[in-house]
């Protein structure tokens, strides 16, 4: 009984992998696509050369893994990206499965040279940002974290949004779009845009 008690946990320790002595804990194993789901398209994403590209028709890959059961309030969010030519994609957090665009949580958008004048790490139609912070085939850090309702972004330790979040009458009727908690999301945005991810990093906060 105690050998098969021992073998429960030690499985059950595997499911979710551990955190690194600063407390990151990786989302993403650059093998494959475990942990994450799509909600339409599932084409648009694969997994090479340990990193997560993504290329193809409008898709969101939802993290659905056992880190926090897929669900984070307060957090720091790391992810190493590169971006080709006219690409648009945006990392959700505080969302929800679901089909088409998500509808809950806030986009961080990533964008160096699309049409888009809304750029890498602003808010999306929040607080956004319109300078480019990196350019495209450079891989570069993006950082979102978030305590309480204070939402901070970064791009290669340079801070890019930082902002408080007040109650607004104009989007109580989009409750949806205010801080709360969830899980993540990465966007495939169009057929014409290609982006690369890797080191997926979380580290929950208090």
């Amino acid at each position: 009984m105690k050998k098969l008690f021992f073998a429960l946990s030690l499985s059950l320790a595997c499911l979710a992998p551990a955190a690194d002595k600063d407390g990151w804990i990786s989302l993403f194993d650059g093998k494959s696509l475990a942990g994450w789901k799509a909600n339409e398209a599932p084409d648009t994403f694969k997994v090479e050369n340990g990193e997560l590209i993504v290329k193809g028709p409008r898709a969101h890959l939802f993290y659905v893994g056992d880190v926090q059961g897929a669900k984070f309030k307060n957090f720091e969010l790391k992810l190493d990206i590169s971006t080709r030519p006219k690409a648009n994609s945006g990392v959700y957090f505080h969302t929800e499965f679901g089909p088409g665009w998500p509808a809950k949580g806030y986009e961080v958008q990533v964008n160096n040279t699309h049409g888009d004048p809304k750029k890498t790490a602003g808010l999306y139609n929040v607080k956004d940002n319109l300078e480019a912070p990196a350019k495209d085939g450079e891989w570069f850090t993006m950082t979102i974290k978030v305590v309480g309702k204070r939402v901070t972004t970064s791009v290669n330790g340079k801070v890019i949004v930082d902002y408080t979040e007040e109650e607004q009458p104009q989007r109580k009727s989009n409750p949806g779009r205010l801080i709360g908690s969830g899980t993540f999301a990465i966007q495939g945005h169009d057929p014409g845009s290609v982006i690369h991810y890797k080191n997926i990093f979380v580290k929950p906060l208090p």
